[in-house]
């Protein structure tokens, strides 16, 4: 692109320029034709074998890479995008949300402080998730890769709280801390009391009634036993969503106790806080607003593209105490670029962040949240579709309620090996991409409608699919 010196500028804009409009015009295309092309494919062995390349030394023509990203790379992601993808919990994205991207990486903004627009754009995304849920409006929080490290820094506030700034300095020392949350918890939440050095095993399992909630009573005997052992409840999680099947604990009784307790009340709601959005949902997260901290994803239901976490803090002054450290290099001050604290730096463990907030902020500015809550009330009612028709044929059995955008289903007298390749053989084939997991003790066909392209005949063509491949 250059000639022998140090800038990686082109040496010719307007041959960039053509290049440039190739790709918007490409990957408008894409999205407009997603219908077209298969869900999923595997890589095959050549194209994967070529990700084994040696480190270039010389560069070469950007129009030429962009060749081997249309042919290696581009047919072979995820297809999370696709109206047909059911695995997991995926969102869509949305074609705002990719142009922000492009307009944040030509912008290159480093967002974990000083004083600029990427800041103040990244605090009103904050404070509308925080309205959204009905938080404070003194909440704080950040903007992070997702629920994972939004989960780890909530357990980190709690941990703050419960011990003081004495932690930091010097560790947990011989206290034990103990925490509780549903059986069904995302495995993020002992992942994240292993990274604060507490321990997976800190983690008390709560087990779940008929709704798959977790069992209130059950927790009381936990909380008692645990003081009486001598450990410290520091942090109750309530789900709201669950990763299996979209269940949502009662957090207004957790409340309660988390009061009672004199403990952290933290809700891991990673795709359900969107359920905020649909009026004839927002009732399953009543009490999410009392909260002492919320994870979640915008890349999930809000449909912005990976990635987009969110945590939100209803004490902002703990969250900046359990992060904040003081630096010569980062010193603030009361004006010019280094004013504007606190920083976001001071709010998480990232010092270098990219403009994550900018894709957020044009998605709920382009949309609005009526039109997210519709998305919602879509999908749900897409899910419930779903779980009438299988209710209706003998050959099928719903394993859990769909309370959201979840189904769960088996097939009377398959087994387990023969669940997985029913599932393998759809994706393998491009058409459909649901997932698996257990519940109960039996291998379910698990489908995830989170899609705002997903439609009815989607639907009908999966149970359809799957009917003639029983024949």
């Amino acid at each position: 692109m250059s000639d022998a010196g140090s800038t990686l500028d082109p040496q010719d804009w307007t041959a960039l320029r053509a290049l440039g409009h190739r790709m918007m015009d490409d990957m408008i295309d894409h999205l407009a034709g997603l219908r077209d092309i298969p869900v999923w494919q595997a890589m095959p062995p050549m194209v994967r074998e070529g990700f084994k390349a040696k480190l270039p030394r010389e560069g070469a023509d950007p129009a030429s890479v962009y060749a081997r990203f249309q042919r290696d790379i581009q047919p072979y992601v995820t297809g999370n995008t696709h109206p047909r993808f059911f695995g997991w919990v995926h969102g869509g994205g949305n074609a705002v949300a990719m142009l922000a991207e492009l307009l944040a990486g030509a912008m290159n903004a480093n967002c974990g402080g000083r004083d600029h627009a990427g800041i103040a754009v990244e605090r009103q995304v904050i404070a509308w998730a925080a309205a959204m849920l009905g938080m404070p409006e003194t909440t704080g929080g950040v903007l992070l890769t997702g629920s994972s490290m939004a989960n780890f820094i909530a357990v980190l506030c709690a941990r703050f709280r419960a011990l003081g700034p004495a932690a930091r300095q010097d560790g947990i020392g011989p206290a034990r801390l103990v925490a509780y949350a549903a059986a069904g918890v995302h495995r993020c939440v002992p992942g994240a009391l292993d990274m604060a050095g507490l321990g997976a095993s800190a983690l008390r399992r709560i087990p779940v009634d008929a709704e798959f909630r977790m069992d209130i009573a059950a927790l009381n005997e936990a909380i008692a036993a645990d003081r009486a052992a001598g450990d410290t409840p520091f942090v109750i999680v309530g789900t709201a969503g669950s990763v299996d099947v979209g269940a949502f604990d009662n957090l207004t009784a957790l409340r309660r106790i988390a009061d009672r307790e004199d403990i952290w009340f933290h809700v891991d709601a990673a795709f359900g806080a969107l359920a905020a959005l649909s009026p004839a949902h927002a009732g399953l997260l009543e009490g999410i607003g009392t909260a002492d901290s919320v994870a979640f994803d915008f890349h999930k239901w809000a449909q912005v593209t990976y990635d987009a976490g969110c945590v939100l803090v209803r004490d902002p002054a703990i969250q900046q105490a359990t992060f904040a450290q003081a630096a010569p290099y980062l010193e603030a001050a009361p004006r010019g670029l280094a004013a504007g604290q606190p920083w976001p730096c001071d709010l998480g463990p990232d010092l270098s962040r990219g403009f994550r907030a900018l894709k957020i902020w044009m998605t709920l500015s382009a949309f609005g949240t009526d039109g997210l809550g519709r998305v919602v009330s879509q999908t749900c009612a897409l899910a419930r579709y779903l779980a009438d028709r299988l209710e209706q044929d003998a050959r099928f059995e719903c394993l859990a309620p769909v309370p959201l955008n979840i189904v769960c289903f088996a097939i009377r007298g398959f087994t387990a090996g023969q669940t997985d390749n029913l599932v393998a053989d759809l994706q393998e084939a491009g058409l459909f991409a649901p997932s698996t997991t257990t519940i109960s003790g039996r291998r379910a066909i698990r489908v995830a409608i989170v899609n705002h392209r997903s439609e009815q005949g989607d639907i009908d063509a999966l149970v359809a699919e799957i009917i003639q491949r029983l024949s």
